[in-house]
């Protein structure tokens, strides 16, 4: 089934959770904000995405500077913790299917996995 780390407050994952019910496929929304990713999910996302911890980060969060987490010397594993601390850093909205992942920063990059 397709998840979406979703952040009703975002415009941009908004218009990706209404391009995955134009498409009509059953996907599963996951509120971030309110469940934040476990760190054994955040590690399984940033496999999937073949990303680092660092560029999931949104560096402009006020918790990013607040937390110092422009400091090079932080490992993954010390981002993840900030992350799942703090999931406002998380970028977002983040879709899952068929064992891939995108960002939907454009929201069309989401019909690459559909």
């Amino acid at each position: 089934m397709i998840r979406i780390y979703h952040n009703s407050h975002c415009s941009k994952s908004r218009a990706t959770l209404a391009l995955l019910e134009e498409h009509g496929e059953p996907f599963r929304v996951i509120n971030y904000l309110e469940t934040p990713p476990t760190p054994a999910e955040l590690t399984e996302l940033l496999g999937l995405l073949h990303m680092s911890a660092r560029q999931l980060l949104r560096h402009g969060e006020p918790e990013y500077q607040a937390l110092g987490l422009a400091d090079p010397k932080l490992d993954d594993d010390a981002l993840i913790a900030a992350m799942v601390a703090h999931p406002k850093l998380i970028e977002r909205p983040i879709v899952v299917a068929n064992g891939r992942a995108v960002i939907g920063r454009p929201p069309e990059a989401v019909l690459a996995l559909l």
